[in-house]
């Protein structure tokens, strides 16, 4: 396979703009709490029931 090599587009490291995608980690780590959260809260409600 060969390689083809585009010197104007090559990445450098610390340009992309990763905005986004702090965003989206951001409401990844929300949601995850939150379902943490009422996991705990469902199983205490379920062991208090003696469901």
């Amino acid at each position: 396979m060969a390689t083809h090599h585009h010197h104007d587009t090559d990445h450098k490291i610390g340009t992309m703009d990763i905005t986004e995608q702090q965003r989206t980690f951001a409401g990844f780590l929300k949601f995850a709490t939150w379902v943490g959260i009422l996991s705990i809260l469902v199983l205490i409600f379920m062991a208090l029931v003696n469901s």
